[in-house]
């Protein structure tokens, strides 16, 4: 009895180690332009796309993270994962199990053993039951450490399913940003259209009153028909768009031509970047929990790899019945029981141990590198994100001057070519340049609100309004 008591405390007491290195949360530099002006505990706008201000937009981004078939697998790999570690935690505990069993038999007259001995001259019956209870003392951390290993897993998994939610929402919120700029494109083309339509009419007037000639006509004619020729295009690029918006819905194509068809704005978030930005903004990004999930996972793997080269203690008790008779079958003296510890210890495996250890510390190497990639990668597209951003706004503001000034000066050329002061193909130059700088302008307007949306996919999030 003694025995047994010094052999569970002695077990108790190591139990409390663990082999191999202990993981340590890796910390990252940051670009020092970026702490300049921003509070370190900021926190991270996780529904970013309401600060574009667009209802439907909203709408469709909330109904994309719970439809869309890439978010509904990245989920179920979360649940695998999760139920992966309740299999790791069972091994703490221990396991007990129960048996029972009946058999008729009659033994060989010449074998080796007959139970019943009735020397194989007649058969026989043989009732059992047992409770059979068993538990891995773990001395050097083994189990704890596949623990280990199993919670980083599930925190990969976590971090794999919001970088797919994070992806998903910044490609609905591109698509939606894309086809509203299709539209004010479209509606752009229609607006120069009638323009050209009058233009039309009036030189058509001209040259039938004689003061004007049949190249003007000709000139008119063509513009229309080459504004009439932009029109199927980019009601084709409209149409794509709005396929591409039904897939992240896990919708078929054409299921939200009635809901999306009808023009609206182009999404224009005021420009509040701030001039510094907190490092937990880009930290938070799921790639790079990602990355520091698998640097753990791995780290407790080198602590399995060291567990195996140890012995393991396991401790064993059974308790149950046997009899020969149906009858004296849960009697007091037809009980059997046993108890007791057991010990194996590798001698020799052939290298397979040290090899394993070899590995799985250089797969720990690999993945601290991959951690110094993935930030300095990400460290890059954040810096890139917010230079496109700024130069995106200087050149809309300037667009958006020439726009006004083209405007200004086709009201006049029309007006000096009714009045005989100049030909029409001064008109049409005029005509064109508006045409071009706003075609540009809403180009510039749809690329300043994607590169605000790739900002907010480069940081992981959105920042808090000042």
């Amino acid at each position: 009895m003694w025995r047994a008591v010094s052999v569970l405390s002695l077990a108790a007491s190591l139990a409390a180690c663990s082999v191999g290195p202990d993981f340590v949360k890796p910390q990252a530099a940051l670009p020092n332009q970026w702490i300049t002006g921003a509070s370190q505990a900021a926190p991270v706008d996780r529904q970013w796309w309401q600060q574009l201000g667009d209802p439907q937009l909203t709408a469709l981004v909330e109904r994309a993270a719970s439809a869309n078939l890439d978010v509904r697998t990245a989920s179920n790999r979360l649940e695998q994962s999760r139920i992966g570690r309740q299999v790791s935690g069972a091994a703490q505990l221990p396991g007990v199990s129960a048996q029972g069993a009946y058999q008729r038999e009659r033994n060989s007259e010449v074998g080796l053993n007959d139970p019943s001995k009735l020397d194989g001259m007649a058969p026989f019956e043989l009732w059992s039951s047992a409770v059979d209870a068993s538990w891995e003392v773990d001395l050097w951390g083994h189990v704890r450490r596949t623990l280990e290993a199993a919670d980083a897993e599930v925190a990969l998994t976590q971090a794999e399913r919001d970088g797919v939610v994070l992806s998903v929402t910044a490609q609905m919120a591109s698509d939606y940003v894309r086809l509203r700029g299709v539209q004010a494109r479209l509606a752009v083309a229609q607006q120069n259209l009638d323009i050209a339509r009058q233009n039309q009419q009036l030189t058509q007037q001209r040259f039938d009153n004689g003061v004007t000639t049949r190249l003007d006509t000709a000139n008119a004619g063509a513009a229309v028909a080459t504004l009439e020729a932009i029109l199927p295009l980019l009601e084709a690029d409209q149409a794509r768009l709005i396929n591409a918006i039904s897939f992240l819905l896990g919708a078929p194509p054409g299921s939200l031509q009635a809901e999306l068809q009808t023009p609206k704005a182009i999404p224009h978030p005021a420009p509040d970047v701030p001039m510094g930005l907190p490092s937990e903004l880009a930290q938070r990004r799921p790639d790079i929990q990602r990355a520091e999930a698998a640097l753990h996972r791995a780290t407790a793997a080198i602590g399995v790899a060291k567990a195996d080269f140890y012995p393991r203690l396991s401790l064993g008790a059974s308790f149950g019945f046997s009899a020969l008779d149906g009858s004296d079958f849960g009697a007091w003296n037809s009980r059997d029981w046993s108890y007791g510890p057991s010990l194996y210890l590798p001698i020799f495996q052939g290298g397979r141990l040290t090899g394993t250890l070899a590995l799985r510390e250089h797969q720990q190497q690999a993945a601290a590198i991959n951690y110094q990639r993935t930030v300095l990668a990400a460290w890059h597209e954040v810096d890139d994100a917010m230079i496109d951003y700024g130069a995106e706004q200087r050149h809309y503001t300037a667009l958006n001057r020439a726009v006004v000034e083209n405007q200004q000066a086709l009201d006049m050329a029309r007006q000096r070519y009714k009045e005989g002061a100049i030909d029409f193909l001064n008109v049409l130059t005029v005509q064109r340049a508006l045409l071009d700088t706003q075609s540009a302008l809403v180009v510039s307007a749809t690329q300043a609100t994607l590169d605000r949306v790739q900002l907010y996919k480069a940081l992981g999030g959105g920042w808090p309004k000042g």
